[in-house]
């Protein structure tokens, strides 16, 4: 059962598509998870569809001509292009039609929500147990990765110079607020401390906009190059 949610106006930003793609992937991600969240996001597409359908009911007398004009074009357009795709679509072979949608970290393959199909660009990099993918957004503050955590591992106790969000998409971990199962939805900052621990290893999508900050140990000794790391 998920837990954590996001909240209604990161769902309202979302649906009006101003939000980040960083942040619009983890709101799509989840949504395939949470039913409740797709249902909303539906709603609120809906509703803003017909409020611009609404305001877009004043097309002149003098204009109708012209549109009925671009309809024809249109329509011939779109009969040449389909009749084109068709026949492209039957000569390619039926592999190149179905990509694969998964990544495979430490012998583990895990299946992604449809919305990471164009995002996976890059390879895995990392220190021990913790391994990440980092997803080129085109964000110049924000980080976006794929955050894998193998099984009995655990993230030294830190805590946010800004804000971190966390969608677990696969396994569990857990940490001094609960224990989170997948499309688990979290945003913490500067504000939360924590440790996150896994029993079976897990993996998340995650956004960090500051570098973490290690408040125990000799993870400490890492706070000084943490704009390298993060």
């Amino acid at each position: 059962m998920i837990n954590y949610h996001p909240d209604q106006h990161l769902l309202s930003l979302h649906a009006k598509g101003e939000l980040p793609l960083s942040m619009s992937i983890a709101i799509s991600a989840h949504a395939e998870f949470c039913a409740h969240c797709q249902q909303q996001l539906d709603q609120m597409t809906l509703a803003l569809s017909e409020q611009h359908f609404e305001q877009n009911q004043t097309i002149q007398p003098a204009s109708i001509e012209q549109h009925g004009q671009l309809d024809d074009l249109l329509n011939q357009f779109l009969n040449n292009t389909l009749d084109s795709l068709d026949t492209e679509v039957k000569t390619k072979p039926q592999s190149s039609l179905v990509a694969d949608n998964s990544v495979t970290i430490k012998g583990q393959q895990y299946m992604l929500p449809r919305v990471f199909k164009q995002q996976i660009t890059s390879g895995w990099q990392g220190i021990g147990k913790v391994s990440r993918l980092r997803l080129d957004t085109g964000e110049p503050q924000a980080r976006a990765s794929l955050l894998h955590i193998a099984a009995n591992g655990e993230i030294p106790d830190h805590t946010h110079k800004g804000s971190e969000l966390t969608l677990l998409l696969a396994g569990e971990f857990s940490d001094c607020y609960n224990t989170y199962k997948p499309g688990d939805f979290m945003l913490l900052d500067q504000n939360h401390e924590h440790s996150p621990k896994t029993t079976e290893g897990c993996l998340c999508y995650t956004i960090v906009d500051a570098p973490l900050y290690f408040t125990k140990g000799i993870s400490k000794l890492l706070n000084p190059i943490g704009d390298l790391l993060y």
